[in-house]
Parts: structure tokens; sequence; C-alpha cells
């Protein structure tokens, strides 16, 4: 039963509006700035919204499926790339750095002891998946404890802007058969490149697919989906989600595996959307047609296929754009501006 309440207020709808059209500019001139400074204000339930305290998670976790010959990189690739993000040399954290951004890193069941480390949260529910061409990814008790590792990473946060990433080799695997699963769009539109396979090496990953979701053909309902195909690391990033809406959050949105954490939210909850800024429409191969089946608008287009949440750190900036404008711009009366006249 979806509990999460929808942003949608006719009243504060139209506040807005007036608040954003009375600027010091021709009406809708601001474009995009425009919908997120009204979208914004919807979340925080206010015409004068405020950014505080932004952050960003990084959700890593591996995949069981990576047996099957599906990624161009090896599995020990997932480890070493947190131990970059740790020691500060990775993309994400350039970007998060030069914006303001706290960066946090989530071991959900990376194949590695990392030990204590500051800014790692070791919610390692097992070392990697199972593989899912020959049994479900993980069982529905481990599922849950990932769902609730991710509702207690956001219940300690203080910041209202939260930023999704995600490192896995293999999860463009998962989450393209989470994608197919859900949307009923056809497996070979889901399939991709991930971290650089060539054509045959696409071709294969599509079989291991369909192979799998033949296999697992009985299963339907979201949750059962999530813990048939997905990875730790994307029903972590689940259960965040939810969290962080239910506390009115902005909810940054990166590539195509956070994008499938959210379409399995979405199912469950589906006035999460509200809530949800897409950074952007990553180069990935799938990840258009699943905005598409969202309803969502991304907000860059940089043909971006990193993963990290690069775009939730890059697409920050124009948040702020939209809400200083809102809050700091002049209106037509107070800059004594004449407004255009009728006809």
């Amino acid at each position: 039963m979806a509990s999460l309440r929808s942003t949608k207020n006719t009243d504060l709808e139209a506040a807005l509006a007036a608040a954003i059209n009375n600027k010091t500019k021709p009406l809708g001139s601001l474009g995009r700035l425009e919908e997120l400074a009204a979208q914004i204000g919807l979340i925080q339930q206010t015409t004068t919204p405020k950014l505080n305290a932004p952050g960003i998670m990084i959700f890593a976790g591996d995949h069981g499926v990576v047996a099957e010959g599906v990624s161009a990189y090896p599995q020990d690739v997932t480890w070493q790339m947190v131990e970059n993000f740790l020691a500060g040399g990775a993309a994400i954290n350039v970007f998060a750095k030069q914006n303001g951004i706290d960066l946090q890193i989530v071991d959900a069941g990376v194949n590695h002891d990392f030990g204590a480390r500051e800014f790692l949260h070791n919610c390692k529910v097992a070392n990697g998946t199972c593989n899912f061409a020959q049994e479900p990814a993980m069982t529905s008790a481990q599922c849950q404890m990932a769902l609730q590792n991710g509702r207690d990473l956001v219940a300690r946060l203080s910041g209202n802007v939260l930023g999704f990433g995600e490192m896995g080799i293999g999860n463009t695997t998962a989450a393209a058969a989470l994608m197919h699963k859900l949307s009923g769009v056809a497996v070979a539109d889901c399939v991709g490149a991930g971290t650089g396979l060539n054509s045959a090496g696409i071709l294969h990953k599509q079989k291991v697919i369909e192979a799998a979701v033949a296999l697992h053909a009985k299963v339907t309902e979201p949750l059962d989906v999530l813990a048939c195909f997905g990875g730790f690391e994307i029903a972590t990033m689940v259960g965040a989600m939810l969290a962080a809406a239910e506390r009115r959050m902005v909810l940054l949105i990166d590539g195509f595996i956070v994008t499938s954490a959210l379409l399995v939210a979405a199912k469950m909850e589906p006035a999460i959307l509200d809530y949800c800024v897409f950074s952007h429409q990553s180069d990935e191969s799938g990840h258009a047609r699943m905005l598409q089946v969202l309803g969502a608008k991304p907000v860059l287009q940089l043909d971006l296929r990193l993963g990290e949440g690069t775009g939730a750190a890059l697409v920050y900036p124009m948040l702020q754009a939209a809400v200083n404008f809102l809050n700091q711009m002049a209106t037509f009366g107070s800059a004594q501006v004449s407004e255009k006249s009728a006809g």
C-alpha cells in the first residue's frame, strides 16, 4: 500500500507560479530553472525554499552474474574503485568538492574487507550477490536488510538534498534485468555497453539476461524482482530513496543504475517521482527509454556514462540557481520595472 504523499498542492503551485512570474524577466524566460524552483518549493512546501548540507552517497556492491562474462572489467575493480573514492581520486570526488557536496561511500555488499574507514559506511549484507543466471541474486531477508540499511543511513543525515551514485562491476546487467521486468521493455532495448563491451559482448549480456528472465518467469512483484535480479547496492539505494522522500528531501538521480533503483521505488511508492530531479540522460543504452517509462525530464545531456553520482554532482549548481533566483531576484514592483502590456 502506497503511503508516500505527493507534493501536489494547488494553492502553493499558484503562489509559486505568481512569485516566479513576477520576477523581472519575460514569462518563462528562465526555462527549466523555473520548473526546478517550483518543484523544490513544492517539495519543501514553501515559496522560499532553501538548500542545505547537500550530500551524495555512493552505494557499492558486487554481482554474482559477473561469472557469466557480462563485464569488460574484472570484479576486483569494484573494491579498487571504492579505495579510489576513499582516497579522493575519482571524478565524483572532484565534482563533489567543487560544489561543496558531502560525499559518503556505502559498502552494501562488496567482495572485500575494507575495515573501519572514515567516510565509509559498512552496510555489507554479504560479499556480493548470487548469480541470478542460476538462482535469485539474494534472499527476501537479505533484500529487506539492504532496504533497511538504506533507510537507516538517511535517518542520520541533516541536509535536505541527497544525490545517489553507485559502483559495482556487473550492475548494468542487474539494472537492465530490473528495467525489463518492471517496464516490459524488450531486453534488447535495455542492454548496453556498460563499462565498455563490444557488440558481441552486448549480445552475450542480452542472452544471459533473457535466459535468466525465462528461468525466473514467475517473479513479478517489485520487491521479488529486486531480490531476484538486483544488487545489494541497488536495494540499499531503494531504501534510502524512499526514506529521503519521506523526509521531503530533494533526490538527485544519476544515471542508468540509479534510475533502475528508482524504478523499483516508484513501483512501491509512485509519489516518489515528485521528489526527484533527474540530473542527466546517460549515454548508456537504455537510459533514455527508462526515463521515458518514468515520464522523467533530465536536466542535462552531456553524454555521461560514468556513474558514481557524477551527474548528480554536476546538476547541483542548477538547483542553487533555481532557488537563488526565486529568493533573490527583484520583482517588477520592487525594481520599478514596467511589466509587459496586454494585447
